[in-house]
């Protein structure tokens, strides 16, 4: 089941179905981090040789310092203070809080260290915009250096430095996340659909013997009485144990078969009845629609609990079952009578219902409604499925 995938766009279905534990292995992984760090280390090359005319050494030099610089702030932030962030609520709060600043300080800090080295083996810039900068920088002190009127000053500039690697790292981040949870989504529904499924056959398998047991006695009365009615009866058994074993074991089914299974269990149970009680099966679906898909069984405990709870009142004795479908609605309705000592509590919340709660959250969600009723001389269900 895809149930998840209804509330994305195409793109992001896409993206969810990525199986980034096959592809994105360590291997990949590392050839990733060297091409995007190639990638924008050709950028700075060029920056430096092109739009400020440096000579190819000094474009190699500075181009090399600065991709340092991002790398060194980029591992220990991502692999070094991320996970801390994870790790403990209070040091998490307090790293979030001085995350970037210390970024800063970090990039500023490399960067000093690295001309500091450059200066001591007599290597600088000699020519262009930057002339001597590997040694006027070097000149300068470590407290100097990482001062707050330099920090300051510039922060934008090292920001603008190692931000693009930063925000390449966040959406691949955002989008592996996504892809795990919609996958650990599907893998939620799916193992509750099979759960699903292992009760609804377990109703079925509970279902059978209890049909026997109650339409061979009407058969075997029927047959007796030599009744015209008795071949009809046979295929209306076998039609339901049909559905009940074979058609209904697919998460869809065509309307017409699941109307048939609901007239055939209904004309079964209502042999069990005398002709006083009013006991009626309306149903207004056009033929043209019958191939409509829908879920099996989504009814069927509604009206067993019916025959099963109602028809044993005092007064009048009634069960009454409407089924129609407007506009792509699939609507139905059920009110029987009930024992005035008969409480609703093992009825309205037992097994059957909780169990078709769930099928409708999960194969019809925002798609359905569900209104079941004790009212004072009858219970009443009513249920809305929008089936486009």
């Amino acid at each position: 089941m895809n149930q998840p995938s209804q509330s994305v766009t195409p793109f992001l279905e896409k993206i969810s179905k990525l199986d980034f534990d096959r592809y994105y292995t360590p291997v990949i992984r590392i050839i990733c981090h060297i091409v995007v760090w190639m990638f924008f280390s050709v950028l700075l090359f060029l920056n430096y040789r092109v739009e400020l005319h440096l000579p190819f050494d000094s474009s190699f030099l500075l181009t090399a310092r600065g991709t340092v610089n991002n790398m060194v702030v980029f591992y220990l932030f991502f692999y070094g203070i991320v996970p801390k962030m994870f790790k403990s609520n209070t040091l998490g709060i307090v790293l979030l809080l001085i995350g970037l600043p210390l970024c800063v300080y970090i990039w500023l800090s490399v960067n000093y260290l690295q001309l500091l080295a450059m200066h001591s083996l007599g290597i600088d810039i000699h020519s262009g915009p930057l002339k001597n900068v590997v040694s006027k920088n070097a000149s300068q002190t470590f407290a100097k250096a990482l001062s707050f009127e330099n920090v300051f000053g510039n922060a934008m500039l090292v920001i603008y430095s190692f931000s693009p690697t930063f925000v390449i790292k966040i959406i691949f981040d955002i989008t592996r996340l996504f892809n795990r949870t919609i996958y650990f989504q599907r893998q939620t529904s799916e193992l509750q659909l099979q759960n699903l499924s292992i009760e609804k056959d377990f109703l079925k398998a509970q279902l059978n013997p209890h049909f026997l047991f109650n339409t061979m006695n009407n058969l075997y009365g029927l047959v007796v009485k030599r009744d015209p009615a008795a071949p009809d009866t046979v295929i209306s058994i076998s039609d339901l144990m049909a559905y009940t074993l074979y058609e209904s074991n697919t998460e869809k089914v065509s309307m017409e078969k699941e109307l048939e299974f609901i007239r055939n269990y209904f004309s079964l149970e209502k042999m069990r009845y005398s002709a006083d009680k009013d006991i009626q099966l309306n149903i207004d679906v056009p033929h043209e629609v019958q191939h409509i898909l829908i879920a099996p069984l989504l009814t069927f405990t509604f009206i067993e609990n019916g025959f099963k709870y109602g028809l044993k009142s005092n007064g009048q004795n009634f069960l009454k079952v409407h089924i129609r479908f407007v506009e792509n609605i699939f609507y139905f309705s059920i009110e029987n009578d009930k024992d005035a000592k008969t409480t609703g509590s093992h009825i309205l919340g037992g097994i059957g219902i909780k169990n078709i709660k769930k099928r409708l959250d999960l194969l019809y969600p925002d798609q359905h409604q569900l209104t079941i009723e004790d009212r004072e001389t009858s219970y009443f269900v009513s249920l809305s499925i929008n089936l486009t």
